[in-house]
Formats: structure tokens, C-alpha cells, sequence
């Protein structure tokens, strides 16, 4: 772990977003708008603040892969994540439906499959990503601890 200013990680993709950004904000906003209409793929996922308790609303693309719906984080472990981690249950609305889902973070191999999918979807973060479309599924294997995973598992359903 760097210390004292020094810079030594092994991160060699580009920097991530500026989240708070007055740009990043006003495309979050236009996303969430068509998401609400239900046009494109893009979701609004709620999770609970592991602090506060209040709601936290952003957009997601949620990957259906192999029978299962899934959450990637292209960014890393954002609030989401700790809050999805921390709190549990989670909503993703699409248009005017909302569904309750649990969360099950999965491991590097069974992560794997599932970026190497989002990566074809979500063309805005490929950037994000050392492995390209074209990339085996060992690649994403080995950078999967750079992008948490989530099965959805709807709620009433049971957990493997």
C-alpha cells in the first residue's frame, strides 16, 4: 500500500470518473431520465446507505447472463458497493417496474464470465478494463478483484 505521497499501484488503466463532477452529475441525471422511460439498458439500482440508512439511487447496467441477472462495478468498490455489501437487499427500477432483489457478491471465476459479457454491453467502461472483448475469460478472471460482482437473486427466491 502507497504511503507517505508515494504513488506505487499497479493500476495502468486511465483514471476513473470524476463522480462528483458537474458532468458526470448532469449524464447521471439524462441516464436515470431514460431509465425511468424504459428506453436503452440502463437501470436506477437503490441500495441503503451502510451509514445514514437513506436511499441512494444511480444508474446501472445490469447484465443477464447464463439464466441469472448480475451487477458489475466497472470502477471499482464505489458507494454502491459498500452499501450493497453492508445493507443487502437492493431495487432496480426499469421504466415503472421495480424489483427487490438480494445480493450475492461471487468469486474471481465465476465473476469472470460475467465481465467479460458486461464488457460487450457497457462500451462506456471499457476503458475500464485491462481485457478487451476479444479476451479470453482468464483475463477477466485476473482482474476481477478490480470489479465487484453481484448475482441478483429476486426477493422470495432462494439463495444457492
Amino acid at each position: 500500500m502507497a504511503t507517505g505521497g508515494d504513488d506505487t499501484s499497479e493500476h495502468t488503466g486511465p483514471p476513473g470518473p470524476k463522480f462528483r463532477s458537474l458532468g458526470w452529475r448532469a449524464g447521471n441525471a439524462f441516464v436515470g431520465v431514460l431509465a425511468r422511460a424504459g428506453v436503452g439498458p440502463i437501470h436506477l439500482l437503490t441500495t441503503r446507505g451502510s451509514k445514514s440508512g437513506r436511499p441512494h439511487t444511480i444508474p446501472v447496467v445490469p447484465v443477464d447472463y447464463d439464466g441469472k441477472r448480475w451487477l458489475v462495478a466497472p470502477y471499482g468498490a464505489v458507494a454502491w458497493v459498500h452499501n450493497a455489501r453492508a445493507t443487502g437487499p437492493v431495487s432496480l427500477r426499469y421504466g415503472r417496474t421495480t424489483r427487490e432483489y438480494g445480493t450475492r457478491e461471487v468469486s474471481a471465476d465465476e465473476a469472470g464470465p460475467v465481465l467479460k459479457r458486461y464488457v460487450a454491453i457497457a462500451t462506456k467502461t471499457q476503458a475500464q478494463f485491462k481485457a478487451t472483448q476479444d479476451s479470453p475469460v482468464e483475463d477477466f478472471v485476473a482482474e476481477a478483484d478490480r470489479h465487484p460482482v453481484f448475482e441478483l437473486v429476486a426477493v422470495g427466491s432462494a439463495v444457492p
